[in-house]
């Protein structure tokens, strides 16, 4: 076919072909659409599936700490109980008369040794 032809042929004629051809491209141009809707879509659930996996690894290792804070601070009440008891103990008056008289030789005072002061 030759240019001649291409111009002498009626406008209808030469567009059917390219009616034909436009609408393969929509058709195309749709599914592409649907494609990347559909991938868009999935995308979009694993990244939310992703997120709630996430969260609850973060509340499983929340939890875990938590747990570990408070075996922490339960050790650390036991532990000052046991110091209150023993500070009691090493300052009780009769212990420390005791250690006064055993250690450092002293005797309750003569009453000539108390002086009152004014």
């Amino acid at each position: 076919m030759n240019v001649a032809t291409v111009w002498e042929r009626p406008l209808h004629a030469t567009s059917r072909g390219a009616g034909a051809s436009i609408r393969a491209a929509r058709a195309r141009g749709a599914d592409r659409r649907a494609v990347l809707a559909t991938v868009f879509g999935v995308t979009i659930v694993v990244g939310v599936a992703l997120l709630l996996v996430w969260v609850r690894l973060q509340t499983v290792r929340t939890g875990y700490q938590l747990s570990a804070a408070r075996h922490l601070v339960h050790k650390l009440e036991e532990e000052q109980r046991a110091l209150k008891i023993e500070i009691t103990t090493l300052t009780s008056r009769p212990r420390l008369e005791a250690l006064a008289r055993e250690r450092l030789g002293m005797r309750p005072p003569a009453p000539g040794q108390i002086v009152s002061v004014p």
